[in-house]
Order: structure tokens, then C-alpha cells, then sequence
């Protein structure tokens, strides 16, 4: 009952001004949605989606979370901004293996290259490590631009290997955990994982101006139709994002 009152308000300021509120619902499933707007009605939320609107469960919501976000660089800006970490990322690319742009596209798509950036899920630093996984690499301080991004690649190179140098399931993992991607055997079709994967290849491409894009993306990834093209009605849209009727 609590949680209605705090929630409804702000559903009301929503539907007036989406682009104030934009924000995840998570669930008890562990999924994350993406939603412009939601409402509190009776036992059910109304969750509007890039691909149309569904009602799901209130007891199926965990908690409503604010949209990470990070100031964006100017355009002039981004090369001096970038330059302290251009040597640390080149050393951490020769280290493990990995191209250069990659991890910059990484990081762009991560922090926007702020080494004290902290999100929601409380991920930290320039690639926005968890303080387990961190740990896990003998990271000691989270926020130092080179135990990050040596950490974080590592990380990522850890995942290529593990999915066979297949960059779209690497990214996916690295975004949304690796037991996502083998829950289902593909990029997860979660609004948030899907469009960071596609940003952070459409950077990497960009870098690489005029070598061709990566050459074995998931058919999935390469096939899915953007939410955006079209809109699927309730039942299409709770079967795609794993809810119950």
C-alpha cells in the first residue's frame, strides 16, 4: 500500500512528461524493462514500451529504478577528455589481446569515459565494474582508471573466449551477466542489453571507418526487428519479454 503511494504520483508525471521519468522496472525474475511510462492500477501495472503498452502482476515488480545516465561529453571536448586513457587502454589491449577501439567503444557506452561514474546497479569506474567482479580480477581500487579498464577487459576477453569470439553474446553478457545470455541462448531480449549492444557496435564500426562490422553477430541480433518498427499487441509483447498471462 506504501508503495502505492509513492509510485502513483510520479505514473501521473510520466504520462505527462515521459522524458522526465524515463526508468527500469525490475522483476522478480530478474528481467530489467525499459519504460517511458507506467501507471498503478488496482493489482496490475500498465507499463508503456518502446514496442506498446502491458499490464503486468504489481507483485511481480521488485522495484522501479531511475534511468542511468551520465552527462555527454561535447564534441570538441571528447578527444582531450579521452587522451589520459589512451595509453592505459592500449596497454590493456596488447595485455589480453583485444582491439583498442573496442574497449573505448566499451567505455563510451559504459561511462562516457568518467573514471567516478556509479550507476543504479552500483557498477563503478570508466567500465563500469560490480564490486564482485572487480574483486574477482584483484581490482583494489575500483575507481583507478588503470585497475578498471585492465579489469574490464580482462572481463570482456574472458567473455569472447567463452562465446567464441561472438561479439554481440560478449557484449550481452558483459551488460546484462552471463547467465542471461545462457538462459537464453542469445542476446537477452531486454530493451536495455539489446540497444547497448547495438551501441557499442555501431561506435566500434564507426572507429574502425570503412573495415567491415563484425563478421559473426548472433543471427538473433542480426535478425531482431527493433521494438520500434511496429507494434505488437499485449499477449506478443508478455510471450517476448517472458511474462505470464
Amino acid at each position: 500500500m506504501r508503495l502505492t503511494r509513492i509510485l502513483f504520483p510520479c505514473a501521473f508525471l510520466i504520462v505527462l512528461a515521459p522524458s522526465v521519468c524515463a526508468e527500469y522496472v525490475a522483476l522478480r525474475s530478474g528481467q530489467r524493462l525499459h519504460v517511458t511510462g507506467y501507471q498503478l492500477l488496482g493489482e496490475n501495472y500498465r507499463l508503456q514500451l518502446a514496442g506498446g503498452v502491458v499490464e503486468i502482476p504489481a507483485a511481480d515488480v521488485v522495484s522501479i529504478e531511475p534511468e542511468d545516465r551520465f552527462a555527454p561529453l561535447p564534441p570538441e571536448a571528447t578527444a582531450s577528455a579521452t587522451a589520459p586513457f589512451r595509453e592505459i587502454v592500449k596497454a590493456a589491449a596488447t595485455r589480453y589481446g583485444l582491439d583498442a577501439d573496442l574497449i573505448s567503444s566499451v567505455i563510451a557506452a559504459e561511462s562516457n569515459f568518467d573514471p567516478k561514474a556509479v550507476s543504479k546497479r552500483n557498477a563503478r569506474g570508466l567500465m563500469q565494474l560490480l564490486p564482485e567482479t572487480a574483486a574477482s580480477f584483484g581490482v583494489r581500487n575500483i575507481f583507478d582508471p588503470q585497475e578498471n579498464i585492465d579489469a574490464g577487459t580482462h572481463y570482456l576477453r574472458d567473455l569472447l573466449q567463452r562465446y567464441n569470439n561472438n561479439l554481440s553474446l560478449a557484449l550481452a553478457a558483459y551488460n546484462a551477466g552471463p547467465q542471461r545470455v545462457e538462459q537464453f541462448g542469445r542476446v537477452p531480449p531486454f530493451t536495455e542489453t539489446v540497444s547497448y549492444v547495438r551501441k557499442v557496435k555501431r561506435a566500434y564500426d564507426k572507429s574502425k571507418s570503412g573495415v567491415p562490422p563484425d563478421a559473426s553477430p548472433t543471427p538473433s541480433a542480426k535478425k531482431k526487428t527493433p521494438a520500434s518498427e511496429g507494434t505488437p499487441n499485449t499477449d506478443a509483447l508478455k510471450s517476448q519479454l517472458g511474462l505470464s498471462n
